[in-house]
Formats: structure tokens, C-alpha cells, sequence
């Protein structure tokens, strides 16, 4: 969600750097950019080492709420293409879930934003045992939407949620944003969602899925 799907880093690394000046503490660009796409609760206890004296559940709520509030004042942009992609998956009826380290109400106040029903699922950093980028957030997503998770499309923005869905058998896309993601065989690195479409995922899964597969296709 959190790049991939709406640009909300710019709140999570200034709320990230509030919390710890609040402390005392410093909160570098560094410092919020290995964060990205990690858990939440993997995020608190960074925080915590920087400082803040609160429980990783109230350093949690406290991040959410602020992040929420922030949106609710300011509004999130959606990331390009994104929606578009989205809209078209669910005009030709392929099911879709979240997948997110954000706890449910952070993802249900960014769902509620769309103008269609976009998701039939939703998997969040609360409802999981292992945060990405251990496979179980999408694993969990396949589940939810009855299908096998070697059919499935996962759209990352992070290292840490790119490692996730390649682990977890997908057919993983990684769309850099905050930070950089290096060319790896376990998934494919594009620039940017502007123009992708449904076939664009549809020629990719069949490559990556079709044994000793010569055929040239065009997109």
C-alpha cells in the first residue's frame, strides 16, 4: 500500500522523526529510509533504540494515528498508474487483496478513498505472525482469495515486501519509490505503473510460468 498503491512515506518519515525529537533523539533520512516497507513493530523497536520511551504497541497506535491524521488533513496522492491498473483488474473480475504492514485502520482509511470497490481482501501488519519480508503476508493473501499463490501478480515498492512476495511463489513486480531496488532473477524491476496493463501482467506470469517458453511477446 504504502508506495505502491499512495505516496504516504513523506508523513511516515516525518511522523517517524517527530516522535523521536520528541525524545531527544535525531531521525535521519537514513535512518526512515531503511525503514521502508518493514513492519511496523520492526519499525518500533528502532524507534525505541533511538529513544522513545513508549511500549512498541503505544509507539504503533501513536505512528498510525498521526499518519491518519495527516491524511485527513492534507489527503494522500495515489501512486501513477495505480488506480488504473486496479480499475481494470476489477472491470475483468480478477480478484485482488492488500497486502500491508499498516494496521487495519490505516489500511481501511486509504481503501476507503477509492471510488470502486477495489479489494476483496485484506491483509494487514496487525493480523500476521511474521511481518514481510518473511513470505507469510502474501501466502496469507493467496489464502484469503482461495487461489494459488503461484497465480497471483504482487505489485512492491521495497526491498523488504519484493523479498516477501518472491518468497512466497508470486510472480513479483517491484516499482522503486523511496528507495532503490537492485536487479534480481527472483523478480522483475519496472520503472513506474503509468501504462501498465492487464495484459502487460498477464504476458508476464505466462512467461514466468511457461517451461522453456521462446515465444516472443508484445506488449
Amino acid at each position: 500500500m504504502d508506495g505502491t498503491l499512495v505516496d504516504t512515506e513523506p508523513y511516515w518519515i516525518a511522523t517517524e522523526r517527530e516522535l523521536v525529537g520528541s525524545y531527544g533523539g535525531t531521525w535521519t533520512e537514513e535512518d526512515a529510509l531503511q525503514m521502508v516497507g518493514s513492519g511496523l513493530w520492526e519499525c518500533a523497536a528502532v524507534l525505541q533504540s533511538k529513544g522513545v520511551a513508549l511500549e512498541l504497541d503505544e509507539i504503533v497506535a501513536t505512528m498510525t494515528g498521526r499518519v491518519i491524521a495527516k491524511i485527513e488533513e492534507h489527503g494522500v496522492p495515489f501512486r501513477p498508474g495505480a488506480l488504473e491498473l486496479l480499475r481494470e483488474l476489477r472491470e475483468n473480475n480478477i480478484p485482488t487483496a492488500l497486502v500491508t504492514m499498516s494496521i487495519r485502520t490505516m489500511a481501511e482509511k486509504v481503501i476507503d478513498m477509492i471510488e470502486f470497490p477495489a479489494f476483496d481482501a485484506l491483509v494487514t501488519g496487525d493480523s500476521v505472525t511474521h511481518a514481510k519480508p518473511h513470505p507469510e503476508p502474501y501466502l496469507l493473501g493467496a489464502e484469503a482469495l482461495g487461489v494459488d499463490i503461484r497465480a497471483c501478480v504482487a505489485l512492491e515498492d521495497s526491498l523488504p515486501g519484493i523479498t516477501s512476495a518472491a518468497a512466497a511463489g508470486t510472480t513479483a513486480i517491484v516499482v522503486p519509490h523511496a528507495t532503490q531496488v537492485a536487479e534480481n532473477p527472483d523478480f522483475t524491476v519496472w520503472p513506474t505503473l503509468e501504462g501498465v496493463t492487464l495484459d502487460d501482467l498477464s504476458a508476464l506470469v505466462w512467461r514466468r510460468t511457461t517451461p522453456n517458453n521462446t515465444q516472443e511477446i508484445s506488449s
